[in-house]
């Protein structure tokens, strides 16, 4: 019999008591700060899309900082508080969860919730991660373009609570899960240094046919966005896409984070302005995770949403060229530059058009692709191995938390 087989028959053989979270802690709104106002040094912060896309389910540091003056008020996680985000283009996203495990409190943006409670900070982060809030958490999303959940609909959802002892056991088991994770990931992040290393040389090296020209100059026709207006989304259909496949992908569309299906006849109205196509390019424009680019290899019918931006070359260059380029410091830094600054960041496409890049002849740029796929391919097969850990680490992890209830009788 393993320890956690052992400790539930000795301190829970009836079953475990289910409770609210509300009735373990509560909930409380960050407090409000945009990405302008961080600083070089201060008040250790973390904004909402930090959560996304910078911490997994526990972090210990920081990566941003507020004025201390600015953030003198404003609410703070404590060692062992969850911080919640509770905005996101994507079902799934909305509510991804960080247990704050640093020594020191840290200030929340008010687009995430610090959740105190009373629970062991990593098995009820894990909870968090789980199919089992996934599924509870269904009901109480709201909004259209942005999905949100409230802190008060979070508080009705019910979660095992095991003795102590039983949720630390958990976490040790789950824990080793995670080494082998870290490990992968450590190994991919360096690859990726590598790569990006790579793109940088390239676009610095490369022998231009004009030493600097507007982005536009390499596509075919305008840079198209996705429909504006909210669709009306069916069971079936053609896959809508949204920002988040193109986060989650990395590098690829990830068909699997569709926004939903749209009916044949509205995605014919859409392929009016843009019908996507093979090879096509897409960088994100609006939201937490603008700038980040995909590609699109694959004839799959499929539309998409407006935070979207697409790019199509021209017969001068390549396509493989131009989202390797889009990654490069230099473009990533006019990203930063010509954004709105606000609770959503956004790129204008015009602006996206008339940034300056170098364009070399097409001969360079399959030459450059060549080597740069070389250590793409490899990040891909680490990423691959990383995948199908992940899929063994979260079912084993909902068939560790999925704990039998305790069945209480009257009288």
């Amino acid at each position: 019999m393993s320890r956690l087989n052992e400790l539930i028959a000795e301190l829970c053989p009836d079953g475990v008591e289910y409770r609210t979270l509300g009735e373990v802690g509560q909930f409380l709104r960050g407090s409000s700060f945009q990405k302008k106002h961080f600083t070089e040094a201060g008040v250790p912060c973390i904004h909402y899309g930090q959560v996304h896309t910078r911490f997994g389910v526990s972090t210990n540091h920081v990566v941003s900082y507020l004025d201390e003056s600015f953030a003198a008020r404003m609410k703070r996680a404590q060692h062992g508080d969850l911080i919640i985000a509770t905005t996101s283009e994507d079902d799934e996203a909305v509510g991804k969860a960080t247990a704050w495990m640093g020594d020191f409190d840290v200030v929340v943006s008010n687009d995430a919730f610090i959740y105190r409670h009373t629970l062991d900070p990593m098995y009820v982060s894990h909870f968090f991660a789980s199919d089992q809030f996934q599924q509870a958490k269904m009901p109480f999303i709201t909004g259209a373009k942005v999905r949100r959940l409230s802190g008060e609909d979070m508080s009705k959802i019910r979660i095992p609570v095991p003795p102590i002892e039983v949720q630390r056991e958990i976490v040790r088991i789950l824990d080793s899960f995670q080494e082998l994770d870290d490990a992968l990931t450590a190994e991919i992040e360096a690859r990726k240094e590598i790569l990006s290393a790579c793109i940088d040389e390239m676009t610095v090296d490369a022998v231009p046919v004009e030493n600097k020209a507007d982005l536009i100059r390499m596509l075919e026709r305008p840079i198209t966005d996705g429909p504006h207006t909210t669709p009306q989304l069916v069971g079936e259909g053609i896959p809508f896409i949204s920002a988040e496949a193109v986060s989650v992908g990395e590098g690829h569309i990830d068909f699997s984070h569709k926004r939903g299906f749209i009916t044949r006849a509205f995605h014919e109205e859409c392929c009016k302005k843009y019908k996507p196509k093979r090879n096509d390019v897409y960088m994100v424009k609006s939201g937490s995770t603008t700038g980040r680019v995909a590609m699109v290899e694959t004839d799959e019918e499929f539309n998409i949403w407006s935070p979207l931006a697409a790019m199509r070359v021209n017969e001068a260059n390549s396509a493989r060229y131009l989202f390797y380029l889009l990654q490069s410091h230099d473009v990533q830094r006019q990203v930063g530059l010509h954004c709105s600054q606000g609770s959503q960041p956004n790129l204008g496409m015009r602006r996206l058009e008339r940034f300056r890049v170098r364009i070399p002849t097409l001969s360079y740029q399959l030459n450059a692709v060549d080597s740069l796929d070389a250590i793409q391919t490899l990040i891909d097969s680490l990423r691959s191995e990383r995948d199908a850990r992940r899929k063994q680490f979260a079912y084993y992890r909902d068939k560790l938390l999925d704990l039998p209830e305790k069945v209480t009788t009257n009288g």
